[in-house]
C-alpha cells in the first residue's frame, strides 16, 4: 500500500526535516511505500528552500510553494492535488501530531476496510487552557452544524482512502474545511487513540482571529445558523406581541400605571442587537456566495518541486 503524507508547512524551516525523517522511518518500518507532499503555506523564511533540499535528497518528497498564506485547510487542498497514494495521511509540521503515532492510524485503516477515514484522538492535549476551551466549543458547534457523528473526534491527524480524497478535491470554493468535506463524503469513520506531544519549535500560527475565521468556514457546510436566526426572530417577535398585550391589559386595569422609558429602550436595544447580529450572519453567507461567484482561488501555487517526473523520464 502506498501512503501519501500531506504536510502544510508554515515557518517550519528548523523542524520539517525532522518530521519527514521520523515519518519516513515509521512508514518503512510498517512496510509502506510512501510519498511526501510538503506545502509551503506562504512562509517567507527558508521553509521552501528546506523543502527543495529534502526533495533533491529523496525523489518521493514533493514540494508545493504557495504564493501567500490562505490558511492550513487551503494548503492541504493544494497538497491533495499532487497525491497518488492508496491512502492519504494528513499531519502537522510541529511534531504535536508525532510521527511515532502514524502507524496506529495507518494500520487501522489498512486492517479495517469498512472505514474510509480514521482520525487520531488525543489521550491528553498539550495546549493552553484557553485553546482547549475554544477547541471544545468549536468542536461542539461544528459537530452540530456539519452533522459529525457524536462518537467521532475530528482532528487534522488522519488517514483517508484515495476515493475520498478524489471527492474532497472536487470542492472548488474559496473556503475549504477539510473535516466538513469528509463528513459530507462519508460516515464510515472511526478514531484511534494516540499521544499528543508538545510543540518542538516556534508557536502556533493560529491566532484568535484565524481561529474565528476557521470556525466561520463551517458556514459553507450548514444552513443551521440561518434557521436559528429565523427561529430566534419568531420567538422574540412573539414575546414582543405577548408583552404588548399584557401592557395594554395592565394599563386598562390601572390607568395610573407609569410607562417606563428605560425598559422601552432596553427592549429596543435587545431587538436591534439581534437584528444586527442576524444581518451579519446573513451577510457572511452572501459574502461567501459573492466570493465563490467571483472564482476567488483556494490557493495560488508559485512553483512545484517534483522529482517523480524526472524518475519517470529516466525510466522511459
Amino acid at each position: 500500500m502506498k501512503v501519501s503524507v500531506v504536510v502544510p508547512c508554515y515557518y517550519s524551516e528548523r523542524i520539517i526535516s525532522k518530521v519527514v525523517q521520523l515519518t519516513r522511518e515509521e512508514l518503512i518500518k510498517g512496510g509502506y511505500n510512501y510519498e511526501f507532499i510538503l506545502v509551503n503555506d506562504g512562509s517567507t523564511d527558508n521553509t521552501f528552500r528546506q523543502i527543495k533540499e529534502l526533495s533533491s535528497e529523496d525523489s518521493n518528497v514533493v514540494g508545493v510553494d504557495c504564493v501567500k498564506n490562505l490558511g492550513q485547510h487551503a494548503a492541504i487542498m493544494a497538497g491533495l492535488q499532487y497525491t497518488t497514494g492508496d491512502v492519504v495521511m494528513l499531519m502537522d509540521d510541529d511534531m504535536q501530531t508525532h510521527p511515532s503515532q502514524c502507524l496506529r492510524i495507518l494500520q487501522c485503516i489498512d486492517q479495517h476496510p469498512e472505514y474510509d477515514v480514521v482520525f487520531a484522538a488525543w489521550r491528553k492535549h498539550k495546549e493552553s487552557l484557553w485553546r482547549r476551551v475554544g477547541s471544545g466549543f468549536a468542536s461542539w458547534s461544528m459537530r452540530i452544524m456539519t452533522k459529525r457523528p457524536k462518537n467521532i473526534y475530528s482532528s487534522n491527524y488522519l488517514a483517508m482512502r484515495n476515493y475520498i480524497r478524489d471527492e474532497v478535491v472536487r470542492y472548488s470554493g474559496p473556503y475549504p474545511y477539510i473535516q466538513g468535506l469528509l463528513f459530507r463524503a462519508t460516515d464510515r469513520m472511526t478514531n484511534v487513540e494516540v499521544e499528543h506531544f508538545e510543540r518542538e519549535d516556534g508557536k502556533s500560527g493560529y491566532t484568535l482571529k484565524s481561529l474565528i475565521r476557521l470556525w466561520a468556514t463551517v458556514l459553507g457546510f450548514s444552513m443551521l445558523p440561518l434557521r436559528v436566526c429565523s427561529i430566534t426572530g419568531a420567538v422574540v417577535g412573539t414575546l414582543g406581541i405577548v408583552a404588548a398585550i399584557a401592557l395594554v391589559i395592565m394599563r386598562i386595569l390601572n390607568p395610573e400605571m407609569q410607562m417606563g422609558w428605560p425598559s422601552l429602550m432596553s427592549v429596543m436595544l435587545i431587538c436591534f442587537g439581534l437584528v444586527l447580529l442576524f444581518l451579519g450572519i446573513i451577510g457572511e453567507y452572501v459574502g461567501r456566495l459573492l466570493m465563490t461567484a467571483n472564482n476567488s482561488p483556494q490557493y495560488i501555487v508559485k512553483c512545484i518541486e517534483d522529482n517523480r517526473l524526472n524518475m519517470l523520464d529516466d525510466v522511459d
